[in-house]
């Protein structure tokens, strides 16, 4: 199990959440960044930037990533208004500890079952009865959400007829629909950049499968009655145009509120800390330098040094 101690985790909870950048050129300018733009140049210190999302029309010069990267800030390529994800860059870690035992969480019916129960639990804020099937929890997070949706809606004013759009016809669908989608999608880009910094996988996630962005998903659903769905739902009663530009700096300011990088990696190792399951060995001791290439599997061990000379028995003998 990955170390309890927090002060080996990534230092982003004192960073601005996330950036959007659209229609302009950013460049390297001292040991930071700078965008141009209509408007000129602004100076961005990026190593006080967990994310930066580039949508349309931008280009990043070489030296600019490198400057991102070596500061421990993710780079998102997405689409318009930071709705659709295409491509991220590396984070901070380059340890593949959490990335384990994630995978040995997840490829496991029993300890999986643990962590779903889990998030669920981190979102009533109740444990669970231990007799509830999976399927009777989820029954119970619909009704949560539901009841979430109508007290926004009454507490704002805004019509809601449930949720849904067609990617398609982006501009026929309601307001606040649109306003959710911005909000959810900036939401997914700082958990994403939270995920990877701590050196976990996206796409191994408990609740959500299939996907890329699977733990993203499975995180990001701790915090949307929280942020997003208010962020949303005020964007859509507040402005009548440019819902998804509204939805997206209350998201920001949401963000801020409420500590969300001081929340999200602690989060991510409460709900991952799952004791292990009998006859499981001791775990790996990672070796701390990450310009190795780390060990070799091997089916009885588990793990062999690298950087050694193994030498195949000779045919007919017994091995030691």
């Amino acid at each position: 199990m990955p170390t309890k101690n927090l002060k080996d985790l990534p230092k982003i909870r004192n960073r601005s959440t996330y950036l959007y950048v659209e229609h302009a050129r950013i460049d390297q300018e001292a040991k930071a960044i700078a965008i141009h733009n209509a408007d000129g140049v602004t100076p961005i210190p990026c190593a006080g930037l967990a994310l930066l999302m580039l949508g349309p029309g931008t280009r990043i010069t070489h030296a600019a990533v490198l400057a991102l990267a070596g500061n421990g800030c993710m780079v998102a390529w997405c689409g318009e208004e930071g709705v659709r994800f295409y491509a991220s860059g590396q984070g901070t870690t380059r340890s593949a500890e959490r990335l384990l035992h994630q995978a040995r969480l997840c490829s496991r019916q029993s300890t999986r079952l643990k962590v779903v129960r889990r998030m669920y639990e981190m979102r009533f804020g109740d444990p669970l009865p231990a007799n509830l099937t999976l399927q009777q929890i989820r029954g119970k997070e619909g009704a949560r959400v539901r009841d979430a949706y109508a007290r926004i809606a009454l507490e704002t004013g805004v019509a809601w007829s449930g949720r849904g759009y067609n990617r398609g016809e982006w501009g026929k669908a309601d307001a606040v629909n649109r306003a959710l989608s911005a909000a959810n999608a900036c939401l997914y880009g700082v958990c994403h950049a939270a995920i990877v910094a701590a050196g976990y996988s996206p796409g191994l996630g408990f609740i959500h499968t299939g996907k890329q962005l699977s733990f993203v998903y499975d995180i990001a659903d701790l915090y949307k009655t929280d942020i997003t769905v208010p962020a949303a739902f005020h964007a859509a009663a507040d402005s009548a145009k440019g819902v998804e530009r509204d939805a997206r700096y209350r998201c920001r300011d949401f963000f801020q509120k409420e500590r969300l990088l001081d929340r999200i990696l602690v989060d991510i190792e409460r709900v991952l800390e799952v004791p292990p399951e009998p006859g499981d060995g001791p775990a790996p001791d990672y070796d701390g330098d990450p310009a190795l290439p780390g060990g070799l599997w091997d089916p009885e061990t588990g793990e062999v040094e690298g950087g050694k000379s193994y030498e195949a028995p000779e045919a007919g003998s017994k091995e030691e």
